[in-house]
């Protein structure tokens, strides 16, 4: 018998799992080349200091003398890196290729089983719900917050305590979130349901009854929760824009929208391309709560994400290499969408002032 923490490379094969050891292969050979690449960076001649500028040196230089100085200071920040980052990461790569169920019995296994089992319709489901899940809770996240923040930006009596009041929700945990809108939305006694009810004569659909309404207290939970990021980034772009660009358009006779289209959004564009990556991956990873408390996933489905999928799969199921296989796909994903978000939405950031 194969011991349970292994796992072996059986003869029979199926194009599937010959198709998936290419790609584990050529993707683990992409990554150690970058790396290598990457370091070799430090040991280029061209970052070398120059023999000119040696001689210019303060000869008081604390590093100077002692090469071994700046990685002594580095290592504790290392070590960190390493026990709590670079071995949880390398652990769940190494488990996805295990059969490994708490309280399972001994058995053969192949090592691309746990990633075989998710080609199947109910897991590219769990993606295509993941995936508009988080491109509704990054654009109305980005459109709202952008609003809000012109909004408080502008020269008002109080503005500084409207301000903080706005950016309160993120220090909120997404359970806590998951909470408040289950007061808000529940469909007996919420608020919502209690003002349709008196204004509209109807009232609000139960989210175990209804996926589409279900996903839209997700969606609607997901982005007040980070409403509060948002605003703080884009208050201080706000900060950062020339008054005399906007003055100059309004002489040329642009009106609010146009000043705010054609100068204000441009010259925030780091800014949002920095909250697109950052909302991006809290909309991947960080919705557990609110999902867990709200809908648990349900009704049938309709709300369980890639992360919750996951979840479920190591707490309720006890399947810990499935659910690492899940988080490598995951995590591949989410590094595909981000450079591919470099390579596109990058080329379109204006740095200048």
């Amino acid at each position: 018998m194969t011991p349970l923490r292994s796992c072996t490379f059986e003869t029979e094969r199926t194009n599937t799992d010959f198709l998936l050891g290419l790609f584990f292969f050529f993707f683990g050979a992409a990554l150690v080349i970058w790396l290598v690449q990457y370091i070799s960076l430090f040991f280029h001649p061209d970052i070398k200091m120059r023999p000119s500028l040696i001689g210019k040196q303060d000869s008081r230089g604390v590093f100077r003398s002692n090469f071994l100085v700046p990685f002594l200071l580095l290592l504790p920040t290392l070590i960190i890196l390493a026990l709590f980052l670079y071995y949880p990461a390398y652990e769940t790569f190494r488990l996805a290729t295990f059969r490994y169920r708490l309280g399972a019995p001994r058995t053969p296994f192949k090592c691309v089983d746990n990633f075989t089992e998710l080609l199947t319709a109910d897991y590219g489901e769990i993606m295509i719900i993941t995936l508009t899940l988080s491109a509704l809770i990054v654009i109305f996240a980005l459109i709202i917050s952008l609003a809000i923040a012109y909004l408080a930006y502008q020269p008002v009596k109080g503005a500084s305590i409207y301000r903080t009041l706005l950016i309160w929700p993120y220090a909120i945990s997404p359970p806590v979130a998951g909470i408040i809108f289950f007061v808000m939305f529940d469909p007996v006694a919420g608020v919502i349901d209690h003002l349709t009810t008196t204004f509209l004569n109807t009232g609000i659909p139960a989210w175990s009854e209804s996926p589409n309404f279900a996903r839209f207290i997700i969606v609607a939970a997901s982005v007040w929760k980070v409403l509060g990021y948002n605003i703080l980034f884009y208050i201080a772009g706000l900060q950062t824009i020339p008054k005399d660009l906007i003055e100059a358009a309004a002489i040329d006779g642009a009106n609010g929208w146009q000043r705010f289209r054609n100068v204000v959004i441009p010259l925030l564009s780091p800014i949002t391309f920095f909250l697109i990556i950052t909302n991006l991956t809290y909309a991947f990873f960080e919705t557990y709560g609110t999902i867990d408390y709200l809908t648990r996933g349900g009704p049938t489905g309709a709300t369980t994400t890639a992360i919750y999928n996951i979840m479920i799969t190591a707490k309720q199921d006890k399947w810990l290499g499935r659910a690492a296989a899940q988080s490598v796909v995951l995590f591949v994903i989410v590094i595909g969408i981000t450079v591919w978000q470099f390579r596109t939405s990058g080329r379109q950031v204006n740095y200048g002032a």
